[in-house]
């Protein structure tokens, strides 16, 4: 029920959905007695578009999230040796697109495979495991994990080193199913490489779990800056603006259910 509902009722709470939702009851009312009521709603919407198209606000959301956690290379971790294991979330895999065009395609958060090929390089007596079944709402694809092969090929990393978590669904799961296959021992360094966005809330749900990780934050979105500048790439700064959201969303409703440790977890 859980998954269903993330995957459904979150998406009408997004800021573009809730400004679309207004505007489309604006047109219905419009067409009946309440027509003067209607307009003001259309013109609102059309509004709060328009400033939310242009201003930084998902910018600002965007960075409050990615600075959580610093980059790893900028804490003491490394100097503190080598980890004895890597965890890396799906997602920076389009199974969708890979299925359809009959390769792996990779999706805007790419940069966390960049980063399981450097992290495999540096240190190559890791293990490693990479999360990722399929997220899909119906259920009917194969997991993420399928088309990963090629790109560990690619990469110069055998298969056989990265163990593969093809279960999870969302970052709850990853935590749950990726404890089981680290088995991780008292003492031992993990590091948890997801988007930087994202790392608050997969932090969380480790912690949640009983699983201690160093966080290991990839695919960066925003400037390190807070940006307060207008942008005009409206189309760019509603999909971020909505991709924050959503990661907002999902750390309340995390917390709410007890899957995270704390609302926003810091290092």
């Amino acid at each position: 029920m859980f998954f269903t509902l993330s995957k459904t009722i979150t998406v009408l709470f997004l800021p573009t959905s809730l400004i679309l939702l207004a505007g489309l009851a604006g047109v219905v009312l419009a067409m009946t007695r309440w027509r003067s009521a209607g307009i003001r709603l259309m013109i609102a919407s059309l509004v709060l578009l328009a400033i939310a198209g242009i201003s930084p606000l998902g910018a600002l959301l965007t960075q409050s999230l990615e600075s959580r956690f610093p980059p790893w290379e900028k804490t003491d971790g490394p100097a503190r040796g080598a980890p004895a294991g890597i965890v890396v979330l799906g997602g920076g895999i389009s199974s969708g697109l890979s299925r359809q065009i009959g390769t792996t395609m990779v999706s805007a958060d790419g940069g966390r495979l960049i980063a399981l090929a450097h992290l495999a390089r540096v240190y190559p007596n890791a293990r490693i495991i990479y999360a990722g079944g399929d997220a899909t709402l119906a259920g009917n694809r194969p997991p993420e994990t399928d088309y990963l092969g090629p790109l560990l090929d690619d990469f110069g990393i055998p298969r056989s080193r990265v163990e593969l978590e093809t279960r999870s669904r969302n970052t709850a799961e990853n935590a749950a199913f990726s404890k089981v296959i680290a088995n991780p021992k008292p003492g031992e360094r993990w590091l948890l490489v997801t988007s930087a966005q994202h790392m608050p809330r997969a932090v969380g749900c480790f912690r949640a779990v009983g699983f201690p990780v160093e966080a290991y934050p990839a695919a960066w979105r925003t400037d390190p800056e807070p940006q307060t500048a207008p942008n005009l790439s409206i189309g760019r700064s509603l999909e971020r603006l909505d991709s924050a959201s959503r990661e907002w969303l999902g750390l309340i409703v995390y917390r709410l259910t007890g899957k995270t440790s704390a609302l926003l977890p810091a290092p």
